[in-house]
């Protein structure tokens, strides 16, 4: 799947693009259904809300799940962002992002890449958020929320919040967010399951809490350009991967095939 011009001056003007619809229902439904099963087993790489049980975020789900294995080299992820980069990608950081229902709590504002700066030692913003939703994203339910053109200001100041949430983030202080948000607004792209965003690294984004009945669940790709892999080693291998393989993408209809099998490889 490749970018028209027009695309690509959206992308470098907003630092987001949403593709409506992009996957079938039935990959959808191939998907969903893995979550339960996912978020069941009691492991290291599956983070909890506050509460202790219902789930925040799953990292790493595609090093032992079979389905989610084939999503990582899935070519509607991955061919639009080698063609940004103009270069082969490895899997930096792969979760599944719960926001339950009732219960599913906020994501602090935040870039991606000052994190991955500091904590991973990534070199540069060449990296690319790829955000798959395996639920409807409403208005009501939580959707992720953007700063249109906050991705060209480069790495904003943070704070390292260990308290609001049950997992730590690089957050953004409110003067600065309110600063950003009168300059370039907010947006909160919204879709049916099956919809895809693609985001810069360096845009400032968030999520509020889920008071519906609805789940939202987000898959997340975080895709690096080999050239540009991480020179840290400081957090999990499940959270900041170290396997600097290039991806190579499988047949376009890989969800739907039982012949079409990823190896695992557990991540440490």
């Amino acid at each position: 799947m490749n970018l028209s011009p027009d695309q690509l001056a959206q992308f470098e003007r907003d630092g987001y693009l949403l593709f409506p619809d992009l996957f079938k229902p039935q990959e959808m439904k191939n998907l969903l259904a893995e979550v339960p099963r996912i978020y069941s087993e009691h492991r290291p790489e599956i983070v909890r809300e506050k509460d202790g049980v219902t789930p925040r975020t799953s990292f790493a789900a595609h090093t032992y799940n079979p389905m989610f294995a084939k999503l990582a080299h899935h070519p509607r992820l991955v061919e639009p962002i080698e063609q940004v980069f103009g270069e082969k990608l490895y899997m930096h950081q792969f979760k599944i992002n719960a926001k339950a229902a009732f219960d599913g709590d906020v994501w602090q504002w935040h870039q991606d890449f000052g994190t991955w700066h500091r904590d991973d030692g990534m070199p540069e913003a060449r990296a690319m958020n790829v955000a798959l939703f395996l639920e409807e994203a409403n208005e009501f339910n939580g959707p992720l929320m953007f700063i249109p053109g906050s991705h060209k200001g480069g790495v904003l100041n943070a704070g390292h919040d260990t308290k609001t949430t049950s997992y730590p983030l690089w957050t953004i202080d409110n003067p600065t967010i309110t600063r950003l948000v009168e300059r370039g607004g907010i947006v909160a792209p919204k879709g049916r399951a099956g919809s895809m965003l693609m985001f810069h690294c360096n845009l400032v984004h968030a999520s509020g809490s889920n008071l519906t009945p609805w789940n939202r669940t987000i898959v997340y790709l975080s895709l690096c350009a080999v050239s540009n892999h991480i020179t840290r080693d400081k957090r999990p291998e499940y959270i900041a991967h170290r396997d600097f393989t290039p991806i190579e993408a499988l047949p376009d209809d890989c969800l739907l095939r039982d012949d079409i099998i990823v190896p695992l490889k557990q991540a440490a």
